[in-house]
């Protein structure tokens, strides 16, 4: 796993689907001094997660038949196809893409101490390694599980025309129950029928990420239409 300098922030990623009130908890997250959780990139770095995996794949396949063939590895020449792949450095991709997302996406404040974006797409089949890759990338990250009542989700925008809302939603759900399971208190969940019906609800989370519960701070982003 990369090592994480002293000077950087602390990561925080909000797990959830669409019209789950996800935008009403990252305002809720953003009125916490030096908190920076920016919205939507549409899974964006899933792209960059696709990269590193697949030159490792191939990395490590070539210097498995280098093994096989008795030739050292890291010796490729300029004539070799693939000529410079076994040689594909890890740790320094990990430290370049917590670069890039963290100067050209998330862009913390001078005195932002905890990053992060949330996102509604992760529904695609690698979540879990994507996950595990999130947290190679940006060390000691936390994740925050945001869930509404699916019969509210399935009948709002454009799930409301979708057949086969209710289906898709507990497959979610199911999906979010076991990457919390997996990551231990590396993750969170909120209700959000619990918080916005009853503000202190809400206190767990702050206890959760070492911040004072601040009830009337929060009730004011609640008072405040987001979204659309």
């Amino acid at each position: 796993m990369s090592t994480q300098p002293e000077s950087e922030p602390t990561y925080l990623f909000v797990v959830t689907y669409g019209r789950s009130g996800s935008t009403t908890l990252q305002a809720i997250l953003n009125s916490i001094p030096g908190f920076l959780i920016r919205g939507e990139n549409r899974q964006a770095l899933r792209f960059l997660h696709q990269y590193h995996r697949t030159l490792v794949k191939d990395r490590e396949g070539f210097r498995e038949m280098h093994r096989r063939n008795g030739r050292p590895v890291g010796m490729m020449t300029p004539s070799d196809p693939f000529y410079g792949i076994d040689q594909y450095p890890t740790e320094q991709a990990l430290t370049e893409v917590r670069r890039l997302v963290t100067n050209t996406l998330l862009r913390p404040d001078d005195d932002t101490r905890v990053l992060g974006f949330k996102e509604i797409r992760w529904y695609h089949a690698d979540v879990d390694e994507f996950v595990d890759w999130l947290r190679e990338v940006f060390p000691g990250a936390r994740f925050l599980v945001n869930s509404r009542r699916h019969a509210d989700v399935a009948a709002s925008g454009w799930w409301a025309k979708d057949p086969d809302a209710m289906s898709k939603l507990a497959t979610m759900e199911e999906t979010f129950d076991s990457l919390r399971e997996r990551l231990g208190p590396a993750a969170h969940h909120v209700q959000y029928e619990d918080y916005v019906n009853r503000t202190e609800a809400l206190e767990p989370l702050f206890e959760w990420l070492g911040e004072p519960f601040v009830v009337d701070d929060v009730r004011r982003v609640l008072a405040t239409r987001h979204s659309y």
